[in-house]
């Protein structure tokens, strides 16, 4: 049960990050996270791109994960120590970064970057609906999983001097299968920038495949121990969802059927033909307990065998972290001490658009006073989320990012308990707003929210529509 408390405490930490700080000066992020490759085959020394947060300046300019940060405002990357690189992309007094990066499409393209900054003591509507996230797990959760794929690399090869690729000849009795997988396949090597062509293609590609009865299989267990349901990101769908794989860390004797997908990359630009050399490799194998097509599981998870390529992250059981948001944004900053003062309004947003100002105080939001302590609102919201647990529903039930095995969504039939119980000012839950398009928030179904501000000496009532914000971000860890 402990467990539980991970969300309150977060959102205590989040708090907390502003307290005992000088006011008034501001932190900065290149919209963009990093690692120093340790690989040979790409970006060897150099920044490489791990994720781009939504939203940012570097998202707009197209920025993608896999990117290698060659130069920084002119100076290469390759000339500096690793501990010098975050001294360049923050350095004091300059919002905008001129970025030089490297990827399969592009040989070297300079992007320019404005920098996100805010106040030390600000937080945002993000921050608050990651800490606030138990109103709404269907919204906004960050969710592990594993996956059972293999990755072989030739040391060595260099991935930025393979531009072009062709398929093998598929099997002539298996040929509209191997066509299937080869669409999918296809399809995530476009979207990296290379390019399909019969016309001397600098790589082949060969892709292999198997599913069958396993002949290892020792029949059920007649002792049969209750195991988690296994938890996957469909990248069709965008959001988790059960399938039926067995964990990755069953016995093989357990499975009653196998399905192995894998594609390998051939480099053919070797004259000598009895020496062409596999220079990057998958493999998915999966044990299930039933039945599973072929051409699914590629749709589904060949984006994610891809996502290894052309960096390498992890050769074997690669996690994946997936990191999804949706919520309410009006584009207002709050005061981490003093959460019912508006330290800042994001331009161009509805907020702004409404008239609301930075320095005016926000007395309600829905109905919901502001006017608590931090350590009140989160000492509610733990409150909260004990008194609505029976609202869950146990068939729902995952482990979240955190290690709490008892994780569950809400239970469609308690919408409207859990509605009652958003409206009870014990709770505080004036930030529910941050999810009041959801139906268990607001049964109405209008996302338009009442926001009561005090400027001087005068109150009034105004009414914002928020835009609803959506993400998704994925990370091999």
């Amino acid at each position: 049960m402990k467990r539980l408390y991970l969300t309150f405490a977060l959102f205590f930490l989040i708090i907390a990050a502003g307290n005992g700080q000088t006011r008034n000066t501001r932190l900065c992020r290149p919209g963009f996270t990093y690692e120093i490759s340790k690989s040979t085959n790409w970006g060897n020394g150099l920044p490489v791109v791990q994720s781009v947060y939504p939203y940012s300046s570097a998202e707009s300019a197209g920025m993608r994960a896999g990117d290698i940060v060659e130069t920084i405002d002119g100076i290469p990357t390759a000339n500096v120590q690793p501990e010098e690189i975050n001294q360049l992309l923050n350095r004091a007094g300059s919002n905008e970064l001129t970025l030089g990066i490297r990827n399969l499409a592009n040989p070297l393209r300079e992007i320019i970057i404005r920098k996100e900054c805010k106040q030390k003591e600000a937080i945002t509507e993000e921050q608050l609906a990651v800490a606030y996230s138990m109103y709404s797990p269907e919204s906004t959760y960050e969710r592990q999983f594993t996956c059972p794929f293999v990755y072989t690399v030739q040391p060595g090869a260099n991935y930025a001097d393979f531009k072009t690729y062709a398929f093998t000849m598929p099997d002539p009795d298996n040929e509209a299968l191997e066509n299937a997988l080869n669409e999918c396949i296809a399809k995530e090597l476009n979207n990296k920038g290379l390019k399909e062509t019969s016309d001397n293609p600098d790589m082949l590609v060969q892709t292999f495949y198997f599913f069958d009865k396993n002949p290892a299989f020792q029949g059920k267990n007649k002792i049969q121990v209750k195991k988690e349901p296994v938890y996957r990101y469909n990248t069709l769908t965008r959001k988790m969802e059960v399938f039926p794989f067995l964990p990755v860390s069953s016995s093989a004797s357990e499975a009653e059927y196998i399905l192995q997908l894998g594609f390998r990359f051939i480099d053919r630009r070797n004259p000598d033909k009895n020496k062409l050399q596999v220079i990057w490799e998958c493999e998915a194998s999966e044990k299930l307990g039933e039945p599973y097509k072929l051409q699914e599981y590629a749709k589904i998870f060949v984006p994610l065998l891809c996502m290894n390529y052309p960096y390498v992250k992890t050769a074997r059981n690669p996690k994946y972290v997936v990191n999804y948001e949706t919520y309410n944004y009006t584009g207002i900053r709050y005061d981490m001490e003093r959460l019912e003062q508006i330290i800042a309004v994001d331009r161009n947003s509805p907020a702004q658009a409404a008239g609301i100002r930075s320095r005016d105080l926000i007395e309600s939001i829905n109905g919901h006073s502001l006017d608590h302590t931090a350590a009140e609102f989160a000492e509610a919201y733990k409150q909260f989320i004990v008194a609505t647990m029976p609202y869950r529903d146990p068939a729902t039930q995952f482990t979240d990012v955190n290690g709490f095995r008892y994780a569950m969504l809400w239970d469609k039939f308690q919408y409207p308990k859990i509605a009652d119980a958003l409206q009870k000012n014990k709770y505080l839950p004036a930030f529910s707003y941050l999810y009041y398009f959801a139906p268990y928030v607001n049964p109405e179904g209008v996302n338009a929210c009442r926001f009561k501000i005090k400027r001087g000496k005068n109150t009034t009532e105004t009414v914002i529509r928020p835009v609803i914000r959506n993400s998704v971000t994925i990370l091999v860890k």
